[in-house]
């Protein structure tokens, strides 16, 4: 057993408003120069839609992520090096500018500096990048926002046509008409990252003490097969620079104990960090086990529990500090994801292991039982609406289990339970405990996992170890302060879990 630490990250979807305040601060702070008009490390997309960059999850084209062989192996969707090597020049398994939108900005000047005269002045839509005119626009980061040109957007999602023809029409009138909600999205800092194996020059690179992934910008060469590599798309090219840049998880606010500014400042505070310990001996065979649906499973057996006092002598022995062994007691990511198990990982068929997890959302299935008249809250309606699939439950899974529908079916069942317990106690009811047994949880247990969904406070759901403030000044004084660092270039150790033919490195 190899114990190491991962800060780690879930959403719940059932609280996100599509505000889009969490991809406003993170622009402001992380992408607001020049070469990253068109980059998002945080956005939120209206699901079902095309997504940003448009079709992201068509692997078949964009060949991101890894795929297993036959002979039980992983490689790279993308292919290894001779492959990387005869298209090191002309990648064509590359999002293209129209792919994401042609970012642009208004002639505001032709407002408030216009002489006076008879013509009406106008401010002009123009590209950030090139300053000449947008005839139309016609694409951009949010376009499916609220489901807005769903006719002709939303069944363009790769998603709805894998699944359209075992789901039927139900798609395009239930599905369409009374089902919507939003995904935030950001870099998931992979156990098994395609980027970094992907990167010729070994400027990805995953740091060992918490398991951020990050791009070195002096060692990159602009390759661009990070990009490809990369099956959610959340690595972009600086055409400034000519440098790959991606979410750094705010690592300068995570060493010195502080949240990401994404997280800090979601209105719905649907975010939640934390500390998980897994065993990397495990990473390699977990994601190349052979069916897509023990995916989750299998990453979910990686993943060690910080009570035991076995786990915390192996992860001393390894060097990590009791602080970070605390704060992955405390995690509220780990009770989500194994003590609840309510949260799920994006795309896991990816392979990649994804470490930003998502609590899949119930407020439609509430919403659907109420318009029929029924009460949307009563759990024997919910777990007959859930049965009776009155939601596409094939959607979320594609989504969040590799088409497994059991595990969802799971998840809003205990989400479902824990909304009749609460509802029980409100009305100064007696709740009902063959309920919380039904989904293999106790009252006590309903109870606590409500006041963490709900109205957990800040401490409560953001515990990451104020320990690393030691290990940051102790960086500082390897790499002083007035000497260059660009973004994602530090001098901390690396640990890179390739486990693909394109590089091997412990």
């Amino acid at each position: 057993m190899r114990v190491m630490a991962q800060v780690a990250m879930v959403m719940n979807l059932d609280k996100c408003i599509g505000c889009h305040t969490c991809s406003v601060t993170c622009k402001q702070a992380w992408t607001n120069r020049q070469g990253t008009e068109y980059v998002w490390f945080n956005n939120v997309e209206t699901l079902p839609g095309q997504g940003y960059p448009r079709r992201w999850e068509d692997q078949e084209k964009w060949r991101g992520g890894w795929e297993r062989t036959r002979s039980g192996r992983l490689r790279l969707r993308a292919g290894g090096r001779l492959k990387k090597l005869g298209g090191l020049f002309a990648n064509p398994h590359l999002p293209e500018l129209g792919d994401y939108y042609q970012p642009w900005t208004y002639e505001y000047k032709n407002l408030t500096e216009a002489p006076a005269g008879d013509d009406l002045p106008t401010a002009r839509p123009v590209s950030q990048i090139t300053g000449e005119p947008v005839d139309t626009i016609a694409w951009g980061p949010n376009w499916d926002d609220n489901l807005g040109g769903a006719p002709a957007h939303a069944p363009k999602d790769p998603v709805v046509e894998k699944i359209r023809d075992e789901v039927g029409e139900r798609i395009r009138f239930e599905f369409e008409q009374s089902f919507m909600f939003y995904l935030p999205r950001i870099c998931e800092h992979c156990l098994n990252p395609a980027c970094v194996s992907s990167c010729p020059s070994g400027a990805m690179y995953k740091r060992e003490e918490d398991g951020i992934v990050l791009a070195d910008q002096d060692a990159c060469r602009g390759w661009r097969m990070c990009v490809t590599g990369c099956p959610y798309k959340k690595v972009y090219f600086n055409h400034a620079t000519g440098k790959a840049e991606k979410c750094t998880f705010c690592f300068p606010r995570i060493e010195v104990g502080m949240p990401t500014v994404c997280s800090e400042t979601c209105v719905g505070r649907m975010r939640y960090l934390g500390v998980m310990l897994y065993d990397a001996d495990k990473v390699g065979e977990a994601a190349a086990v052979e069916d897509e649906h023990d995916l989750y499973p299998a990453q979910v057996d990686c993943f060690l529990d910080p009570h035991d006092p076995a786990v915390a002598a192996a992860a001393r022995a390894a060097g990590i500090t009791h602080e970070w062994i605390e704060a992955a007691r405390n995690s509220p990511v780990y009770d989500l994801i194994a003590t609840y198990q309510v949260a799920l990982p994006l795309h896991p068929e990816y392979r990649t292991m994804p470490m930003v997890w998502y609590v899949p959302p119930l407020s439609p299935v509430v919403e659907a039982v109420a318009a029929t008249g029924s009460d949307g809250e009563d759990a024997g309606n919910l777990f007959g609406a859930i049965d009776a699939l009155r939601i596409p439950v094939e959607y979320l899974a594609e989504i969040l289990t590799a088409g497994d529908t059991y595990a969802v079916e799971a998840v809003l069942r205990r989400m479902a339970a824990m909304r009749a317990h609460m509802r029980a106690i409100n009305l100064g009811e007696r709740p009902d405990e063959s309920v919380a047994r039904a989904v293999g949880l106790t009252g006590t247990e309903m109870e606590d996992m409500f006041r963490l969904l709900a109205i957990a406070k800040i401490e409560d759901r953001f515990v990451v170890p104020s320990a690393a403030r030691a290990e940051a000044d102790a960086l500082a004084d390897t790499h002083p302060l007035d000497a260059p660092c660009p973004v994602g270039d530090r001098p901390e150790p690396r640990v890179m879990l390739n486990l693909g033919p394109t590089r091997r490195v412990s």
